[in-house]
């Protein structure tokens, strides 16, 4: 996420809202470029839900990986998804011939919020009367009619941003993630399984590739061991994603109260991880899909940041994060950096004593057993 000040513009880029730019009535088709990552994808629903709002009569299509998928699926305000699947483009040719399938559907607005060289090469081939993102490098420019640099804000409100180049502003719209009713199911066979479906639970997102977004697992450990001796009925969802396995029921084994952590007996989807979460009454974990997820399913959330800032947080007080540099003497965080030269004490002086009063407080002000239909 880019969080720098807004610049200056060019002469020819917007200078604000332009609600004349486009006429609401007039917009059948718009195509919404974000290709990756999970998180980021999910945080584009907003501003998505914000173009089908104010632009009734369109049909809306979005351009990511095929690996995001989940994030959009099932979503109202989405019509066709245009995903891109590796596997089926082994060259430039296969590639760029779906390029330009997909720029050929005649859009008449393009929104790109991310300036890949996939979602450039789809707006170079596309006719679209407005070609919208945020200000491109210089040699970019062609490829865009219009652009604008929102102010820092959070990560989804940053990205509707640009959209107040056409007169539509954020109003606090959060991420949505809409479940089936067949994964709702699932979740409540899984959970019974599992003995969660009576009780209290925390859902629990202790992995994460970066090093420096990752609270140590001994930590975590003695987290809930701490949290399990407090509150006796509660008890802990690990779920884990293709490759996190080992990682996570390793992380069980190091809990002294292992009858109350449960682990997944398999991988599921990520739309049933997420209809489990859905039942949690608090998240806690680290800077990573998972937690942005839990807001789109509205449940509480408690974050624990290591090298990332604060603009990934919905801003509301059911959503908390907790940072060294609020305890303790952390000039350096945040970094937004993906390695530490000095061990990232901001994460490894963050023990499990010291965070766990702030868990307890925002768990009995914000936690609840969730009722779901």
């Amino acid at each position: 996420m880019n969080t720098a000040s807004p610049q200056k513009q060019e002469p020819d880029a917007l200078q604000g809202g332009a609600p004349g730019l486009l006429a609401p009535d007039s917009v059948r088709r718009i195509l919404v470029c974000q290709l990756r990552q999970l998180g980021d994808v999910l945080l584009t629903t907003p501003a998505i839900e914000l173009l089908a709002r104010h632009f009734p009569k369109a049909s809306l299509h979005v351009f990511t990986e095929k690996k995001c998928l989940p994030m959009l699926e099932n979503n109202p305000h989405v019509h066709k998804l245009w995903p891109v699947d590796k596997k089926k483009l082994p060259t430039l040719l296969h590639e760029f011939a779906f390029y330009r399938k997909v720029a050929a559907q005649d859009f008449d607005l393009l929104v790109d919020f991310q300036q890949l060289p996939r979602c450039r090469a789809v707006a170079a081939f596309s006719r679209a009367r407005v070609k919208l993102s945020f200000p491109p490098r210089w040699y970019l420019r062609p490829l865009y009619t219009h652009w604008l640099q929102p102010a820092p804000a959070y990560a989804a409100a940053y990205k509707a941003g640009i959209l107040e180049a056409l007169g539509i502003r954020w109003q606090g719209e959060r991420p949505r993630l809409y479940l089936r009713p067949e994964e709702r199911e699932t979740a409540q066979r899984v959970l019974a399984s599992l003995g969660l479906s009576q009780g209290p639970f925390i859902s629990m997102d202790v992995t994460h590739r970066r090093a420096t977004r990752r609270w140590p697992a001994r930590h975590y450990a003695a987290l809930m061991d701490m949290l399990a001796r407090e509150e006796p009925e509660l008890r802990f969802f690990l779920p884990f994603g293709p490759g996190e396995e080992k990682e996570v029921r390793a992380l069980r084994e190091l809990c002294a109260a292992k009858d109350r952590m449960a682990v997944l007996p398999s991988l599921l989807s990520l739309r049933e991880v997420a209809a489990c979460m859905e039942r949690a009454c608090l998240h806690l974990g680290n800077c990573s899909a998972p937690r942005h997820m839990a807001v789109a399913l509205e449940v509480p959330t408690f974050t624990i940041l290591g090298g990332s800032g604060p603009g990934w947080t919905f801003p509301a007080p059911e959503h908390r994060t907790l940072q060294a540099r609020e305890v303790m003497d952390m000039p350096c965080q945040p970094c937004n950096k993906n390695t530490c030269s000095t061990g990232m004490p901001c994460l490894e002086k963050m023990t499990p004593d010291v965070v766990l009063p702030y868990v307890l407080e925002h768990l009995q002000t914000f936690g609840r057993r969730r009722q779901v239909a």
